[in-house]
């Protein structure tokens, strides 16, 4: 999984064999490879690493999960489930793209903000990737 345009730079971390439980403010791009149980708010990226895992509520610009995430989650720009990942939360967020062999098991919800329409070269051209978008016209879709 690649980050896409507008995430920043990395300006903290979590270290795999660490433990934190509270809530967690950012900027830019924050990434996480142990265990984070709690509320994690930031207007921008957070990163859920291949060990990473957390319990709580995230409200985020843009999630990209290679981990596992449980419980609520709520995006501004996209959420992202790489292959090998496990998402079981409430999903809110206009785009969200789930890669084969990912697990998504909660609900799904892409209608409360003003929908993005997704390239048809971002989603269309990758094999194994679904981007689905609410509002916006069809992939592929012909003027």
């Amino acid at each position: 999984m690649t980050k896409t345009k507008g995430s920043g730079d990395l300006n903290g971390f979590l270290d795999a064999k660490s433990e934190i439980e509270g809530e967690l403010r950012f900027e830019d791009t924050f990434r996480v490879d142990g265990q984070l149980k709690g509320k994690i708010t930031s207007s921008g990226t957070l990163i859920v690493g291949e060990e990473g895992r957390i319990d709580g509520e995230i409200y985020v610009g843009d999630l990209f999960v290679s981990g596992h995430v449980q419980g609520l989650v709520r995006s501004t720009g996209r959420v992202e489930i790489a292959a090998g990942a496990r998402v079981e939360a409430d999903v809110d967020t206009p785009v969200l793209v789930v890669e084969e062999g990912a697990h998504f098991s909660g609900g799904c919800s892409m209608g409360q903000r003003s929908p993005q329409a997704v390239p048809t070269a971002e989603a269309g051209s990758l094999p194994g990737r679904t981007a689905v978008s609410l509002g916006g016209p069809a992939l592929g879709a012909q003027d």
